[in-house]
């Protein structure tokens, strides 16, 4: 049997809603079976479990393997299970996890060949969104400039499916810090900007892409300013075949990072052959 969350702990896990917390704390909520799986199984440091008693008797297994890693697990009701989580139905587990960021050096290093890179962007969703689009792409990491949303934002976990605990986060760092990084490390930085002179359907830009690349994001309501625009060594634009006006910026991510991926991997392919 596991006991019943104290007041203390409850108390300690409602503060990490708020990000000034969060930061004083180096902890955040990771919530959903999904997430508290992925967590366990990349070795992240989980201090705390809070479970239902329906979601203990589903994920039984799961539960049991954080107790067994020395996770400090406690049951709630479902109404307190309501005022932790962010959701508005609760899956039932929620973990209390140390932070996983790394420094930007762990990123913006040699043999890094695909990173994205976010300056200004706000949403969490699309945040978390455009960290588990370049999972899947194969990224080498994701880079969080100090003007976007922070990737502990409960949203922007869960949007990210737990890509969080997969790869590589730099989290608060200055951008022209990161792009000079980005660049002594060999990678080119590549601006998304939908008013760029050049298309990704370029011959000569999707050869290009075929390099170390770092794609550069900006906010999701007005991009990329001339300012930040002048700190990449190329901009290019997703193009648009329909009627649609733009593409919000996870979409634009995927088609980018998807883009570069298909590059490295044909390189990759001819160089093997």
């Amino acid at each position: 049997m596991y006991p019943n969350a104290s007041m203390t702990r409850l108390k300690a896990a409602r503060r990490l809603a708020k990000r000034a917390l969060r930061q004083r704390e180096r902890a955040f909520l990771a919530e959903g079976p999904q997430a508290v799986s992925e967590a366990l199984a990349a070795g992240a440091r989980v201090t705390g479990l809070f479970v239902t008693a329906p979601a203990g008797a589903r994920h039984a297994a799961l539960v049991r393997a954080a107790a067994d890693a020395g996770v400090d697990v406690q049951v709630v009701s479902g109404e307190v299970m309501s005022e932790l989580a962010q959701t508005i139905t609760p899956q039932g587990l929620l973990a209390v996890c140390d932070y996983v960021d790394v420094p930007l050096g762990h990123v913006a290093k040699a043999g890094a060949r695909l990173v994205a890179l976010l300056a200004n962007v706000r949403d969490p969703g699309n945040a978390g969104t455009v960290l588990r689009t370049a999972d899947a792409a194969g990224a080498d990491g994701v880079v969080f400039t100090d003007a976007s949303v922070d990737p502990y934002n409960g949203k922007c976990v869960r949007a990210s499916a737990g890509s969080l605990f997969h790869l590589p986060v730099v989290a608060g760092t200055r951008l022209p810090e990161a792009v000079s990084a980005l660049k002594e490390a060999g990678l080119r930085i590549v601006a998304a900007d939908g008013r760029a002179g050049v298309t990704l359907d370029d011959p000569e830009t999707r050869a290009a892409l075929a390099a170390p690349t770092a794609w550069l994001f900006g906010n999701e309501a007005w991009g990329l300013p001339p300012d930040l625009l002048a700190l990449a060594d190329q901009s290019v634009a997703v193009p648009i075949y329909g009627r649609a006006e733009s593409l919000n910026l996870a979409a634009a991510a995927a088609v980018c990072l998807y883009a570069s991926a298909a590059a490295l991997r044909n390189s990759d392919h001819q160089r093997a052959c």
